[in-house]
């Protein structure tokens, strides 16, 4: 039997806007561009959450953060890790007979869980020397009769931490294989979340001179399997966990921190293709195991939660809107531990809306995003916004969003207040509170109380009552009129 590979790629923080297979004018990736052009490339694929190790975790779960225990980043003093009644990825390949692996950034935890049989953690940007490990990694699985699932985290282009503005583009610091590029602050493009000033230009040049080095090492890879004549026995998938390292992108559930790249080439389908059908990243599992052949594989007794995401490859050559694939839930509560702050999402072809469950906090700012030369530059202006986004509305959310986006893409002009689109505001919320339902998400909060969790030790059933609202109000704190919530 023809093995059949995987080979998992992912960017960090790279955007939508940041690729020339997806628009960008400025920034060119030929080898993403001719990758794509050899495959299906995405246009609507959606993260669950716009943080680098809850994403992460969607795609080797196959579950939300909220269902897997990832709230948040692992490691310098965050913690959170995949609860320990949850299958991964590396256990269930381990399980199938695969030779697995992971080289780069791993951002997940505990090792215990994700036990790969090859990990090479690095923090390295040598893209160079990650395609050559990824070429050692081919031959011994060929040498073992074995098929493989390699997941490859590229450090690119994240910022680099303790050099502000830097994405580690240090002179001499990498391979001489690798081609350097000098962008032009003046030639950059400003996406539509942020605003026109030197300093975003500046932080935009130096983050597509990260790309250009990314992009390189894709093509190192793909050459290195093809070298091991690997390619056509291969699934090879390419994508970011999250948005930009820009303030309005990543750790928000705007459309510029989750909608991202996704390019995969399946062997035997058709390339060259673009499908316009809502995918979330908690399709990625059931997709690997699905071209593995395993896709009546059942999930092991005592597992927390089913997986709910599906496989891609019944309509993965699509090129027709599919009306069961037409919206994507999603979910965040933290980035840093520091950073708390729960909202979840709903988003259709045209609608998007956010459920801020603590929104009378106001938005917390990641370590990096925070330090950034752009910020600085932003609250500093005569009159600070964040492309058309006040700044205000930035850090001051009301409990509900509602987005047309076929006429506001940029989710600026919040609706949810207009009766014009009060059917819309119900329809929607009732969907997102079923799926937190059909999900266990303990943030489905009533009175500001978690719902799951009072149904879960059995309250509701002795006479409490939960008034039938999103927060407390202590100008009206009584439990005993109006309406309540059925436990």
């Amino acid at each position: 039997m023809a093995p059949k590979n995987i080979l998992l790629m992912i960017a960090d923080d790279l955007g939508y806007h940041q690729m020339s297979c997806y628009g960008s004018s400025t920034i060119r990736t030929p080898n993403l561009d001719k990758f794509a052009s050899s495959g299906v490339k995405f246009d609507m694929a959606f993260t669950s959450t716009a943080s680098c190790s809850g994403s992460r975790t969607v795609i080797q779960t196959g579950l939300h953060t909220h269902q897997n225990g990832s709230y948040g980043l692992v490691g310098e003093g965050n913690g959170f890790q995949t609860s320990p009644n949850i299958e991964t990825a590396p256990e269930i390949f381990n399980e199938l007979g695969y030779k697995t692996g992971i080289l780069g950034k791993v951002h997940v935890a505990p090792e215990s869980k994700y036990p790969w049989q090859v990990r090479e953690e690095s923090e390295s940007r040598n893209v160079a020397m990650i395609a050559d490990r990824a070429e050692a990694f081919f031959n011994s699985s060929k040498e073992e009769n074995k098929s493989f699932y390699l997941t490859i985290g590229f450090v690119d282009p994240h910022r680099q931490l303790g050099i502000r503005g830097g994405f580690g583009n240090v002179e001499g610091n990498h391979d001489p294989r690798i081609k350097d590029r000098i962008f032009k602050p003046e030639d950059v493009e400003i996406p539509p979340f942020l605003s026109d000033l030197p300093e975003v230009r500046q932080e935009l040049a130096e983050y597509y001179r990260s790309i250009h080095r990314m992009d390189q090492g894709v093509e190192m890879i793909l050459a290195a399997l093809d070298r091991c004549s690997l390619t056509s026995d291969t699934l090879v998938l390419f994508l970011s966990d999250n948005g930009p390292p820009f303030i309005n992108s990543k750790t928000t559930l705007y459309d510029a921190g989750i909608r991202l790249p996704f390019l995969i080439r399946v062997p035997g389908q058709a390339s060259n293709t673009v499908n316009p059908n809502l995918i979330s990243y908690t399709d990625i599992l059931p997709t690997f195991i699905d071209w593995a052949g395993h896709s009546s594989r059942s999930q092991k007794p005592g597992t927390a939660h089913p997986r709910l995401g599906r496989s891609i490859l019944p309509i993965l050559i699509s090129i027709q809107e599919n009306p069961n694939w037409s919206s994507v839930f999603g979910s965040h509560t933290f980035h840093e531990i520091t950073n708390y702050w729960p909202t979840r999402y709903i988003r259709t072809r045209r609608f998007k809306y956010h459920r801020n469950v603590c929104w009378r906090l106001d938005f917390p700012f990641a370590m990096d995003l925070y330090a950034s030369l752009s910020f600085e530059s932003i609250r500093n202006a005569p009159n600070p916004t964040i492309g058309q986004r006040p700044l205000s509305n930035y850090i001051f959310r009301p409990a509900e969003e509602l987005y047309d986006l076929a006429r506001d893409p940029a989710e600026v002009r919040n609706i949810a207040g207009l009766k014009e689109y009060e059917s819309v505001l119900r329809d929607m919320r009732a969907q997102l509170e079923k799926w937190q339902e059909e999900t266990g998400d303990l943030w489905l909060w009533r009175d500001g109380t978690s719902i799951i969790r009072y149904k879960q030790h059995g309250y509701g059933r002795e006479g409490l009552r939960i008034p039938d609202r999103f927060d407390f109000e202590v100008e009206r704190p009584g439990n005993r009129a109006g309406p309540a919530v059925k436990l």
